[in-house]
């Protein structure tokens, strides 16, 4: 890169550095505008920063004589450079760090042919045309690199561009979302090693140079995972490892990627491949997350996509051939990503729809072919200004079409890519299940990581901690020297307290024997609204369930006590107004369910049916319990006695209200013995769970019968549903008459009262439910 090789102090440095900084500043607030206008429309907001740069462009403000003068200035254009290097540099690692590597394992197949579709189609198409191109706009020596230049420029995908996009688009926790970011990021990469093994096969000098770039890559990761641990253990009883330690980590990332560029290859791999070999635990990687995130999005990026708009510059659009080249170019990018991917597309049976949206996404340009044409390739002679300027137009152009098309189609047709699979039921039991698991105290995210490691491998968990905001905010001023080694202080940040930092161990601990990556969030509000944050963030995170503690908590007397009020509250209106299925967990952890990993303790699990739609959810979820090897899980199906289906029968003749409650519960019984019987063939026949049927009459004979079973086999965890869909039951008859917590449901409250003395652990399940607005009560 141009900026890394020749950044130099100028005579002058601290005019351009100020000229710089203001242009910055312009910059970032006519983004901030356009963004307020654009918003409302669903465009995201790397179009409103090309925009605000484009306005500063020589196309448009700059072309006045006092304005051209202030921004045009040769020495300004390096720290532009720079800049633009450092954002690239560091998204290019944060995307690396946050990369969902069991979902890219899992989807390599999939994602790599997407990619090599539209990858294919650009090469082929690119290096036809290129020829064409090469009388129009005045090529007349090294044609062999101005082709390799225009099949790059055709088949790279901006991974940084298309991941905020989708990211501001908050298409992130999407099927195609996440398939169009893993896609994006393969393309990206395979054009860099395309033009990294040309530069490594040009010449001896150039081998060199790659070998000692792989080197210092390699060893920096290696570094990197020692000082992540060091610095780990050196703040073990703070939440994040300080600044200082932070920005020693990001010089070394830079000062790498600058000796790579400085050896003439392109440090976009460099950093990716440091971020993706990061280790995935501990303090180190959850503050560089911290830091980063904000810092890159906010400030970096929007640099880095005014700059792009801002070298857009239509000066030598005065001649048909120049136009017809920029347009062919700008239609050849199109129509290759297009076609290529929806024939990868067809060929994986994805629907076309979602293939045109993935074509689109990944025709965004922005960062590989800025660096391609911002350097100069063995210092070619047809590397003039005016080729410059005119990939630089397609480049932008493309990237101002592709983003609002894509915002439009997603806008347009919302419902059809809304999240559907809200229940653990509509999802095979070796798909992804993604889960949200709720945590007011550090017991709390114990209990739920216990029953997420339970669950499998293939489950894609999310922690949220859920902190009271108080009544009265707190006014603290304090001095530097009082502040946290290296923090900086915000009331935000104190909400938690000590609670914060065991949940960040427990989750470390988990990660670390477990090998799963546990996304933590935090929020914190009043306990009158915070199951409004909970509803939304499970909607925009795309989960199946939602996991939530039980308000009591158990004492080491081993007695059930009750925790704040707050707490059911919450998990009520929770309940209530949930996108999901939703599961309530009586953890007692003490003499219940215990961490079934690293342990050679088989731990018994007893799923208890009755049948309804919240029983065949909690069965569902059974499904992935049963597939862990330290678990074994028996299913205990509850049928009414042959007696009581004849007095059923007789009174249903006598009853007319009874006649129609049992002609609603026909189809849930169908459904019931359906999914009943397929789970007997798959599970039960093959020895993996057990399977065991009691007939009973009445709610006392019911009760007795869970006291048998209770007394027979020590079970660690008892799954039942919450009862919806079971309708009038006469197996749960007077079981609800000394109900104490409703939310639980008459079985789930029996199970986890005192009288009933279970040292078990309790997981009640209710399915997802499709409410209309006059269903909904809002709650005061």
């Amino acid at each position: 890169m141009a900026a890394a090789k020749t950044i130099e102090c100028p005579e002058d440095p601290f005019n351009p550095l100020i000229t710089s900084i203001i242009q910055i500043s312009c910059m970032l607030v006519i983004a901030h505008l356009f963004h307020l206008f654009f918003k409302p429309l669903g465009q995201p907001g790397p179009v409103s920063q090309i925009l605000a740069g484009l306005v500063l462009s020589p196309t448009l403000l700059s072309r006045i004589n006092k304005i051209r003068q202030f921004f045009l200035q040769d020495a300004s254009a390096l720290y532009y450079r720079f800049f633009a290097f450092v954002s690239r540099i560091l998204f290019m690692f944060l995307i690396g760090l946050g990369l969902d590597i069991p979902y890219m394992r899992l989807n390599l197949r999939v994602a790599s042919t997407i990619s090599l579709g539209a990858f294919v189609m650009s090469i082929i198409f690119g290096g036809s045309i290129s020829w064409f191109l090469i009388d129009g706009v005045g090529v007349t020596t090294n044609r062999t690199s101005f082709v390799l230049v225009v099949m790059i420029l055709l088949a790279n995908t901006a991974s940084p561009v298309a991941i905020r996009l989708i990211d501001e688009l908050k298409f992130d926790t999407s099927d195609i979302g996440r398939l169009a970011m893993a896609s994006s990021v393969i393309s990206e990469m395979s054009c860099v090693l395309v033009y990294s093994t040309y530069l490594a096969v040009s010449s001896w000098v150039m081998f060199r140079y790659a070998l000692y770039c792989i080197l210092l890559t390699v060893g920096l990761i290696y570094l990197n995972k020692q000082l992540a641990m060091w610095f780990a253990k050196w703040n073990r009883n703070s939440k994040y490892v300080s600044n200082a330690q932070v920005v020693a980590i990001l010089a070394l990332l830079v000062g790498v990627s600058i000796g790579a560029e400085s050896f003439g290859y392109n440090s976009t791999m460099t950093g990716f491949l440091m971020g993706m070999m990061f280790p995935r635990q501990g303090k180190t990687t959850r503050t560089l997350f911290k830091k980063l995130t904000y810092s890159v999005h906010n400030f970096l990026l929007p640099i880095y996509f005014g700059y792009m708009g801002f070298n857009f510059d239509t000066r030598d659009l005065n001649t048909v051939n120049n136009i017809s080249a920029v347009i062919f170019l700008i239609l050849f990018s199109f129509g290759t990503k297009i076609i290529g991917t929806m024939a990868a597309c067809y060929h994986l049976k994805i629907p076309m729809l979602k293939g045109l949206v993935l074509g689109l996404i990944l025709n965004l340009k922005g960062n590989f072919e800025l660096l391609l044409i911002d350097g100069e390739i063995d210092s070619l002679t047809w590397w003039s200004g005016k080729i410059h300027r005119l990939l630089f137009l397609v480049v932008v152009v493309n990237t101002l079409i592709s983003g609002p098309a894509v915002a439009y189609i997603l806008k347009r047709r919302e419902r059809y890519f809304a999240h559907t699979n809200t229940a653990v039921e509509s999802l095979e039991a070796e798909s992804e299940l993604r889960l949200l698991a709720c945590a007011y105290e550090p017991r709390h995210a114990s209990g739920h990581l216990v029953l997420t490691a339970a669950m499998g491998k293939s489950v894609n968990p999310y922690l949220m901690h859920l902190v009271e905001l108080p009544k009265k905010r707190r006014k603290t001023q304090l001095m530097y020297n009082q502040l946290e080694d290296g923090g900086q202080f915000s009331d935000e940040e104190e909400y938690g307290g000590n609670d914060v930092l065991e949940i960040n161990d427990a989750v470390d601990a988990f990660t670390l024997q477990t090998n799963r990556k546990v996304h933590q969030i935090k929020v914190v509000n009043s306990f009158a609204n915070m199951y409004e944050d909970v509803c939304t963030g499970a909607e925009d995170l795309r989960v199946s369930i939602i996991f939530l503690p039980f308000h009591k908590h158990q004492r080491i007397d081993k007695i059930l006590e009750n925790s704040k009020e707050g707490y059911r509250t919450t998990n009520q209106k929770i309940l209530r107004h949930a996108p999901c299925s939703v599961g309530l967990l009586v953890d007692r952890s003490q003499t219940g369910f215990q961490q079934p990993i690293g342990s050679e303790r088989v731990q018994h699990v007893a799923m208890l049916f009755f049948g309804g739609s919240d029983d065949r959810e909690a069965l569902s979820c059974s499904k992935r319990i049963a597939r862990n090897a330290h678990i074994n899980l028996t299913v205990i199906r509850f049928l009414p006695s042959e007696s009581q289906r004849v007095q059923l029968a007789d009174a249903s003749s006598r009853d007319e209200m009874l006649m129609m409650s049992l002609a609603r519960n026909e189809t849930e019984v169908a459904k019931d013995d359906t999914f009943i019987e397929d789970f007997r063939l798959r599970y039960v026949t093959t020895g993996e769970v057990g399977y065991i049927e009691k007939c009973v009459s009445n709610g006392a004979e019911t009760v007795q019968t869970l006291r048998d079973i209770g007394e027979t086999m020590e079970y660690s965890l008892y799954i039942v549903g919450k009862g919806g869909g079971r309708g009038r039951s006469p197996m749960t008859t007077g079981m609800s008459d000394w109900e104490e917590c409703p939310e639980l449901g008459t079985l789930g409250d029996l199970l986890a009262s005192s009288d009933f003395d279970l040292k078990s652990s309790i997981l009640i399940i209710q399915r997802h439910r499709q409410y209309s607005n006059k269903d909904i009560v809002v709650d005061g």
